[in-house]
């Protein structure tokens, strides 16, 4: 079985308000011909339909303040409850506690230990790893867990071979924020095919959107709208081109944002648990999933059948 799993970096399940959740007023056909009409919202769920599955996830681990990046990406990839282990939340970027526990095993190192083929398809661009390199930046939790597990981190020539996909889906902002004019561009869409095929060359693979949580911080409506609009797109070509009894597509998050844009912090909210693909397979993930921390023995289970 197969399994690509799509990171949507701070995005809960809000209300059903357009003024301030995207995901109650942005224009997603594609998300409500999976959905049967329904909307991204934490009041449809539990939900499912002849193609998906809608959860709510709980992102707070029953530990109090707002959930941060850093841990929750850390029990996203572990499937343990990092935040209850460290007694708080903590983010964005993992410090050396954090990082102990990315080291010590993820989804990523232990489906190749396996022997399972395993793939991060985010390309990232030169600067990108000249910044890791001259000590600027740090890595964030999934590129930092990628690394742990010997995965190659796909750069520039990757994308240019399409063997990735950019952050962005499109690759538009390596041409107009990096300078780099001879990418090739792709359509949102053309982006959602490119995923699904990559997928079919692995057993688990795992894309990461950021630009989710930044708009969320940002709090501007047109912006958020945007990117749900683009991201449907995705996941249109994504779900267009998927095998449904081939393997699932798996959709989550890490803890609140966007959902809410009446606040620049994180949200409280439940995050969705969202599953493309055969109705029995999607059953035998679910089954035991209540929070993220719930999503890498699911993920092991599910794909070591």
């Amino acid at each position: 079985m197969k399994l690509l799993f799509i990171f949507l970096d701070g995005v809960g399940l809000g209300a059903d308000d357009p003024e301030s959740n995207p995901f109650a007023r942005a224009e997603m056909p594609a998300l409500l011909r999976l959905l049967e009409g329904r909307r991204l919202i934490y009041a449809n769920t539990p939900l499912e339909t002849e193609r998906a599955t809608l959860l709510s996830l709980d992102a707070c681990l029953g530990v109090s303040g707002l959930p941060q990046s850093a841990t929750g990406q850390a029990a996203l990839l572990t499937g343990v409850n990092v935040p209850a282990a460290l007694g708080r939340h903590y983010g964005p970027k993992p410090d050396k506690e954090v990082a102990s526990f990315v080291q010590n095993g993820t989804i990523f190192s232990r489906l190749k230990k396996s022997g399972k083929r395993v793939a991060f398809l985010n390309a990232y661009p030169p600067s990108y790893f000249e910044s890791i390199q001259s000590g600027r930046r740090m890595y964030a939790a999934i590129p930092l867990a990628a690394v742990y597990a010997g995965l190659h981190l796909h750069d520039i020539q990757d994308l240019r071979a399409g063997r990735a996909v950019s952050a962005d889906f499109t690759a538009q902002g390596w041409r107009s924020h990096l300078n780099l004019p001879d990418i090739p561009i792709l359509t949102p869409l053309q982006a959602g095919q490119r995923l699904a095929q990559l997928a079919q060359e692995y057993d688990f693979s795992l894309f990461e959107y950021w630009l989710s949580d930044y708009a969320g911080h940002h709090q501007d409506m047109q912006e958020a709208l945007e990117l749900l609009q683009t991201f449907d797109l995705v996941l249109e070509g994504l779900s267009q081109a998927w095998d449904d009894h081939a393997g699932l597509i798996l959709v989550t998050s890490d803890h609140g944002n966007m959902e809410d844009l009446g606040t620049r912090r994180h949200t409280f909210n439940p995050v969705p648990g969202l599953l493309v693909g055969a109705p029995d397979l999607r059953r035998a993930f679910a089954r035991d999933m209540r929070e993220i921390s719930d999503i890498a023995p699911s993920i092991q289970r599910f794909i070591t059948i």
